[in-house]
């Protein structure tokens, strides 16, 4: 927490970010595909880029396919440094199990 944020009484705000599950093969983990857009600098013109976080999901409720919402924690290993919030739409996909 920062001082000013310490003066105010309020903790930093984390930024929630919202993306696709492509993998949930790992315990407690899933991998979300996050797109965001981004400014060219000299065109002008919107590029879609596109990071793939490793996510920390403890009671394995996500699958693939579904759109979750994301946010950044402490570093929890190598690799994952976010956190699942909330599952916002489940896919197809996952309902199909027989």
């Amino acid at each position: 927490m920062t001082d000013q944020a310490a003066q105010n009484g309020k903790a930093a705000r984390r930024k929630v970010r919202t993306g696709v599950v492509t993998s949930a093969a790992g315990d407690k983990t899933i991998h979300v595909l996050v797109q965001n857009l981004v400014k060219h600098r000299v065109v002008g013109k919107y590029i879609r880029r596109k990071t793939k976080l490793a996510v920390h999901d403890p009671d394995n409720q996500a699958g693939v396919g579904d759109v979750v919402e994301v946010v950044s924690c402490r570093r929890l290993s190598k690799s994952k440094a976010f956190r699942l919030v909330r599952v916002v739409r489940t896919s197809a996909l996952g309902q199909i199990d027989s």
